[in-house]
């Protein structure tokens, strides 16, 4: 298993924007994409905002190029906006895309139209334009319509781990490549906001109702957010063969399990500190070898504090910049691994550090204070990428400059 493994190109689409340039530019600017929702009919338009990604469905539909409205749930078509991005970014023909992978994540799938037409649909004697729509509820149904649009047929795969679920699909893609079953492998994620994700997060009693502000100690908790991002790994030998400059290695991974609580971390860390401790080990790179963490930081209670104390188990006095770039996009949950990966990679390219924004008041348990201010010309080379998932799935992702 001695294939290493490195990063060509990536997609996204988030409320920052609709391609990785937009992306970079909020970024740097410290502009957020929070605000009130104005594409999702809900009852909490004006008292849970979020950051919705302000493109209406047929404009998807546009700029994805199907000329028809043929059933593609905004999960699929957001999915396809960075899909798109990603393989045009790394440069892939034809061959390549169909000869590729394609794992992508998501929790909620097409539950946004699933949950619009759920009367008619559970009506057998129903009759109407919303019969496209029936096997929206299947999670995996975007992934197999995102591979038959883009003709990808060597493998497909949906993962659902939670909230990190998009990052558990690079490690699994990168598990292909090292054992030599696939050259190329498209991994990422997709989620749409819906009234059953608000409806749902809100009777968990962890939204926040004002911009959220991870580390904080005067934290509520998360805003939700939509989004989709993807990311192109190759291994060496079709990089040697093609002649290209990878962007950044897929250098270690690691993920674990406190199996704690359903929708809780552990309050000591240990998923935490595991998942970023076998990151390291795999990668062969000591704690402080790490030049920034880009924090799950979702800004609740729990998970903050859990993964504050694993970060500092872990690196103890020398703690490295970290930061949680939720406030930007929001918990975009199983796309949040790959979208965060994404910034990441940015860092690498653009030696920088993004801010935490809205942070203010220094957590009384904690030693440790997030980046506040955009850090630019910081020397980064490794770069951790933490996404934890409810159920204690946590995973962390080690990104490398080349």
């Amino acid at each position: 298993m001695s294939q290493r493994v490195f990063i060509t190109g990536y997609g996204i689409i988030t409320s920052l924007g609709k391609n990785a340039t937009e992306n970079l530019h909020a970024l740097v600017h410290r502009k957020a994409g929070y605000g009130e929702l104005s594409v999702l009919d809900t009852i909490h338009r004006t008292t849970l905002p979020a950051c919705e990604v302000k493109i209406h469905d047929q404009q998807l539909y546009t700029s994805v190029g199907v000329t028809a409205d043929i059933g593609f749930t905004r999960t699929t078509l957001l999915g396809l906006m960075a899909l798109q991005e990603a393989i045009k970014m790394a440069g892939l023909s034809e061959e390549e895309v169909k000869s590729s992978g394609l794992l992508s994540a998501t929790t909620n799938g097409g539950i946004r139209e699933f949950e619009k037409y759920y009367y008619e649909l559970m009506d057998p004697e129903q009759r109407g334009d919303f019969v496209r729509f029936t096997d929206t509820a299947n999670p995996g149904e975007h992934c197999e319509r995102m591979a038959d649009f883009i003709g990808i047929k060597k493998y497909i795969g949906t993962i659902s781990t939670a909230c990190s679920s998009s990052a558990n699909t690079l490690m699994q893609g990168a598990q292909l490549i090292k054992y030599k079953k696939l050259d190329r492998v498209i991994c990422g994620g997709a989620e749409a906001l819906s009234k059953f994700t608000i409806n749902g997060f809100n009777s968990l009693m962890i939204l926040d109702p004002e911009h959220c502000r991870p580390f904080d100690s005067t934290r509520k908790g998360l805003n939700l957010g939509e989004g989709a991002a993807y990311i192109v790994l190759e291994s060496e030998e079709a990089i040697a063969r093609s002649g290209k400059t990878p962007i950044a290695e897929l250098k270690g991974y690691g993920n674990a399990n406190d199996a704690f609580h359903q929708t809780a971390s552990s309050p000591d860390g240990k998923g935490a500190f595991l998942a970023m401790e076998q990151a390291l080990s795999m990668a062969g790179i000591s704690p402080e070898e790490v030049d920034y963490i880009n924090a799950h930081g979702t800004a609740t209670e729990n998970n903050d504090l859990s993964e504050g104390l694993g970060i500092q188990r872990l690196f103890g006095e020398q703690v490295p910049d970290f930061s949680s770039t939720k406030p930007y996009t929001g918990h975009t949950l199983a796309a949040a691994g790959s979208v965060e990966a994404i910034y990441c990679l940015m860092a690498l390219q653009q030696q920088k550090v993004w801010p935490n924004l809205n942070f203010k008041n220094q957590m009384p348990e904690l030693s440790i204070t997030p980046v506040q201010q955009l850090k630019e010309n910081k020397v980064l080379r490794n770069v951790l990428s933490n996404s934890f998932g409810f159920g204690g799935n946590t995973s962390s992702l080690l990104l490398v400059s080349v």
